[in-house]
């Protein structure tokens, strides 16, 4: 169980927490004989839910996030991510673990790949891989046989209420090795600030 407390380290994480809203997303997408651009919108809403101990020697901070993504061509939600981002201050690792509704799982995890001052961006950098490495990819029977993800790639980049993401999923699908990416700019529109996750306006 997750321990609220008055003042969590956060680390890297502590910049991204609020609600946060982007409409300059791009998706690029196999198809059969191509590919598919979508331009999207979204929200992401990351709340901070203190800190876990893992067998009495690992402390993580967690931030728990939602993401949902509506097409603009017509407002249709194509996707929806749940999950949380850790950070380990004893190691400087951060980590991300989520799922999506296709029966397809991540634990990605990297390191802070920039910060040289106070008006520079804070930049973090995670990956996964399905068969190799220490995080990874899990996947259903069916998405393995038919529409595999070999490799996740995600770079966050924020500085103060500012937000930008890329994120590379390498699929075999259609008979081929596709990258689907996905990029987009948010802003923060509100903030959270207790371990509760109360969102202020």
């Amino acid at each position: 169980m997750a321990q609220e407390a008055t003042a969590v380290d956060y680390g890297p994480l502590s910049g991204l927490i609020g609600r946060w809203e982007g409409d300059k997303g791009l998706d690029v997408a196999p198809e059969p004989d191509g590919s598919e651009e979508s331009p999207y919108y979204e929200t992401i809403l990351f709340e901070p839910i203190g800190t876990v101990t893992n067998a009495e020697r690992q402390t993580l901070a967690a931030v728990r996030y939602h993401q949902v993504v509506r097409r603009k061509s017509d407002d249709e939600v194509f996707h929806n991510e749940t999950g949380y981002w850790c950070w380990d201050a004893a190691s400087r690792t951060v980590m991300v673990s989520f799922a999506i509704p296709r029966a397809v799982c991540v634990i990605a995890g990297g390191q802070v790949a920039g910060r040289s001052g106070p008006d520079e961006a804070t930049v973090i950098e995670v990956a996964a891989h399905a068969d190799e490495g220490d995080w990874r990819v899990i996947q259903s029977p069916f998405m393995s046989a038919n529409a595999r993800t070999i490799e996740f790639r995600r770079r966050l980049s924020y500085r103060e209420d500012s937000l930008i993401y890329s994120q590379t999923t390498i699929v075999d699908i259609y008979g081929k090795r596709f990258e689907h990416t996905d990029e987009n700019e948010l802003r923060r529109v509100a903030t959270t600030t207790d371990a509760s996750g109360t969102v202020r306006e």
